[in-house]
């Protein structure tokens, strides 16, 4: 698992983490977890359930387990959507 994060975090660009995940995983496991993300970032702005199946096509399990997993998960998907944010205010100001 060390060696994948630190192939991950070796990254430099977009085009290298698409090149890297096309060669790394299936298409159906890229759009899995794709989809998982949206999900999770959907649920933390505060939507339900219901906009978010008719949006991602996620299933309510999946949307279930990924809320799951904001709520007593490890807080990987809100530190990476608060520097995501971050990211995008220093975009806009420059």
């Amino acid at each position: 698992m060390d060696f994948l994060f630190r192939s991950i975090l070796s990254l430099k660009t977009v085009d290298e983490c698409y090149n890297f995940f096309e060669d790394l995983c299936t298409v159906p496991e890229l759009k899995a977890m794709s989809q998982r993300l949206v999900v999770a970032h959907m649920l933390s702005t505060k939507r339900v359930y219901s906009e978010i199946v008719a949006e991602t096509g996620a299933s309510t399990a999946t949307i279930s387990r990924v809320n799951r997993s904001l709520n007593y998960g490890c807080d990987g998907y809100e530190l990476v959507f608060g520097r995501l944010e971050e990211e995008d205010k220093k975009e806009k100001q420059d």
